[in-house]
């Protein structure tokens, strides 16, 4: 059950409200308060989108990652999901597996939109109070649904990422906002990772692939510091 107050500024569960209700919260303005250095005035009063809208809006060139939230609370969450990314040609033999991921806390939703759609692509989410393990056996039984599992960033290490993605899995943990740790997870092997800052993991990226172009030019003799070549 998800509140309001985060992200909007109403209070309450969404499941205790139309979606007309919702519609009149402003789910702008506590962004620009809260990150000025983002913000924008036409932030200000901006609506909740439905999928729907967000899908018209992006249309089907784009890539999206949806979650399933709370679907014990939402029946029928699921056949309404895949009916709605069916409607815009986002999922069928044609569609590629990487256009849309479904992640969920719930192996319930998740394996109810497996048994759906076997070639959906899927993101078992995992949340660990600490030092994150798994088993064999746990990764066995994700296997039969998931391609990829999702953690809290700050309890994995190196053995953890090394053995998730030994038995076939994508690794994205989640949600990662300072370089350092972008780096960090980079260094460790993941292949993806969640932050509200695109743009710093956009600029690390590209720095790093600055330093291995660098890199391949200096092993192949073409530049040298001094700029003459060896």
């Amino acid at each position: 059950m998800k509140r309001w107050i985060r992200t909007t500024n109403g209070q309450g569960l969404v499941k205790d409200h139309t979606l007309a209700e919702i519609k009149e919260l402003d789910a702008g303005t506590w962004f620009n308060e809260k990150y000025p250095e983002y913000a924008k005035p036409e932030y200000k009063g901006l609506q909740v989108p439905t999928l729907e809208e967000v899908l018209e809006e992006f249309g089907h060139e784009a890539k999206y990652y949806i979650e399933t939230k709370s679907p014990e609370v939402y029946p029928g969450m699921e056949e309404k999901l895949l009916e709605t990314l069916d409607k815009h040609g986002l999922i069928g033999d044609e569609v590629p597996s990487d256009q849309v991921l479904i992640q969920s806390f719930s192996p319930a939703s998740l394996q109810k939109l497996h048994k759906l759609n076997p070639d959906l692509s899927l993101v078992q989410l995992l949340w660990y109070t600490s030092s994150a393990t798994i088993s064999d056996a746990e990764l066995d039984t994700y296997k039969q649904y998931a391609m990829g599992l999702g953690m809290n960033h700050t309890q994995i290490d190196q053995a953890y990422v090394e053995k998730v993605r030994s038995h076939g899995f994508e690794i994205h943990p989640y949600t990662v906002n300072e370089k350092e740790d972008m780096k960090k997870l980079i260094d460790l092997g993941v292949t993806g990772m969640f932050t509200n800052f695109p743009d710093r993991l956009e600029d690390l990226l590209t720095a790093s692939n600055n330093v291995d172009d660098d890199d391949d030019r200096d092993e192949d003799g073409e530049d040298t510091e001094d700029g003459e070549e060896s």
